[in-house]
């Protein structure tokens, strides 16, 4: 997993819960990679999966309630760090559309060692749209997470069902999105 997102991480954990968590969870569950993620650098998930683990047990906040919002918190972090994959959208639809197409293909071409879940859609029609997940790795919530963020960006407001798929070695979910008209 990129260095970026474990920098992301450490900042959203200081910005709600003090400096002082970020070095409890850190010598807690001292890491493989000292604590100290570099944003080009490449470290174990294994790591990340941890320190949400200690943080749920020091704020009795569920991990995937953590994870969530970590999502929602990247999503604003991606539109300020990378403006041109939102400017070139005009709504969430047609953003979560370039995910593997577009933007994963300029990730790769920065980090070629980036592990990228994959990303799907169906749209039904102008209000109802599917983004199906996959990936080895779980991180479910924190792509709903991300989904919440895009719609927070582009000022929409839709319903998300989420269903978890199950069978095969890949984590799939489908989060189908139905957009409230206002």
């Amino acid at each position: 997993m990129k260095g970026i997102v474990f920098r992301e991480f450490t900042d959203m954990v200081e910005n709600h819960f003090g400096e002082s968590m970020v070095d409890d969870i850190i010598a807690t569950t001292n890491p493989a990679s000292g604590g100290s993620y570099t944003t080009v650098g490449t470290y174990d998930h294994g790591e990340l999966v941890a320190m949400v683990g200690v943080l749920s047990d020091r704020t009795g906040i569920a991990a995937a309630v953590l994870v969530h919002s970590f999502g929602k918190h990247l999503a604003g972090v991606f539109s300020r760090k990378f403006p041109a994959f939102f400017d070139d959208c005009p709504n969430t639809f047609e953003f979560l559309k370039k995910i593997d197409n577009h933007i994963h293909v300029e990730v790769k071409k920065l980090y070629p060692d980036a592990e990228l879940p994959k990303f799907t859609y169906l749209q039904h029609s102008e209000l109802e749209f599917e983004l199906i997940y996959e990936s080895q790795r779980d991180f479910s919530h924190l792509a709903h997470g991300l989904i919440e963020g895009c719609m927070e960006y582009f000022n929409e407001a839709f319903q998300i069902h989420r269903e978890d798929v199950l069978g095969g070695g890949n984590t799939t979910v489908i989060f189908k999105l139905r957009r409230l008209v206002q």
